[in-house]
């Protein structure tokens, strides 16, 4: 359903010049979850914003069921891809009521009885019509995901990029999300794509996972080797170690692993700039 290879995405030039993304390359199957895991900065989003079309500076080969995509998308790619972001509070427009959110994709794309599908997308998502005439500022944060969800959903995509979509709730709230999430992709037969710096999440959604860092990936598994706690990666196991919590000693072993070392697999001990203590801190 959706393949990568050499993508790349450099911003800037000269001095500025960031290579966000090197050489990035996956496949995923339909019906599948795929995850994409690693530290803050390590290029995750930017996928992501160049497969759904935000991003049109990029290089390689991207191709969405079995068509090859181009820096422009037509209206034909937006009804087969949807993205949901991470800020629920930040993705909605604070002036528009939840009825016109969902109601300015129908009239983009010509479909037909919005009202009809504006109920059912509400009632599946779990708020029902009297949310209809809110606004976001009077919805929690749980409820304005679930907003965004049905937003992308309302086109009936085949495909839900998602970035981080439970990063800014309450870890009750997450677990309601997730489980939408999971529902939804079984009765509409969707894949995914899900961004994600927690492994525990990546671990309950995911079938495969590709851990990204310094915008490369070093290492592709399958969830189960990572329920295991057999990752492959020196630089996984550090992030797996992170995310049991903040340990001072295990940080102080915690290497930082450069270009190089992401190419054969070892650390890269050439050079002495450590990861910011403060990311070292708050883990994965």
């Amino acid at each position: 359903m959706i393949e990568v290879r050499d993508l790349n995405v450099i911003f800037g030039r000269g001095a500025d010049r960031v290579h966000a993304v090197r050489d990035v390359s996956f496949a995923v199957p339909e019906g599948a979850t795929f995850g994409l895991v690693g530290e803050s900065g390590s290029g995750k989003s930017t996928v992501l914003r160049a497969l759904s079309g935000l991003n049109p500076d990029w290089s390689g080969r991207l191709s969405v069921a079995g068509e090859a995509l181009t820096r422009r998308r037509d209206k034909a790619f937006y009804k087969l891809a949807q993205m949901v972001f991470q800020d629920p509070y930040g993705s909605l427009h604070p002036r528009h009521t939840v009825d016109r959110i969902l109601m300015e994709p129908l009239a983009i794309h010509g479909f037909a009885d919005p009202d009809r599908r504006i109920e059912r997308i509400l009632e599946e998502v779990g708020l029902g019509p009297q949310f209809r005439f809110r606004y976001p500022h009077q919805l929690s944060g749980g409820q304005r995901q679930r907003v965004a969800i049905g937003r992308a959903l309302i086109l009936e995509p085949r495909i839900l990029l998602l970035d981080e979509p439970t990063s800014a709730l309450d870890v009750s709230v997450q677990a309601e999300v997730l489980n939408l999430l999971q529902r939804l992709k079984k009765e509409r037969g969707l894949t995914y794509i899900l961004v994600s710096h927690n492994l525990s999440v990546i671990a309950h959604m995911c079938d495969t996972l590709a851990v990204m860092n310094h915008g490369a990936v070093v290492e592709e598994m399958d969830v189960a080797l990572l329920k295991r706690a057999e990752p492959k990666h020196p630089y996984t196991r550090q992030l797996m170690t992170a995310s049991l919590g903040y340990d001072r000693s295990a940080i102080d072993r915690f290497e930082d692993f450069g270009i190089d070392a992401e190419s054969s697999g070892v650390p890269d001990t050439s050079t002495d700039a450590p990861q910011l203590e403060s990311e070292r801190k708050r883990g994965p």
